[in-house]
């Protein structure tokens, strides 16, 4: 399944992007160039999923949209 969320780059002093997602304070991740940090969102997304599902919750739906 593939959805759409909202991200934040953030070019980092020392090089590279922070990546967050204002939906999500879970998912937080980096990368040297911008596909590098694209391309790690997968993995934090796919770890926040795992917290949710851990704890008991759902993602909030009325937020997210199936691409």
């Amino acid at each position: 399944m593939e959805y759409k969320i909202p991200l934040l780059f953030t070019p980092q002093v020392e090089g590279g992007y922070t990546v967050t997602s204002p939906l999500l304070p879970e998912l937080v991740t980096e990368g040297d160039s911008l596909d590098e940090a694209l391309e790690n969102v997968k993995g934090a997304f796919a770890a926040v999923l795992e917290l949710y599902q851990g704890m008991g919750h759902s993602l909030p739906k009325q937020h997210f949209q199936n691409a």
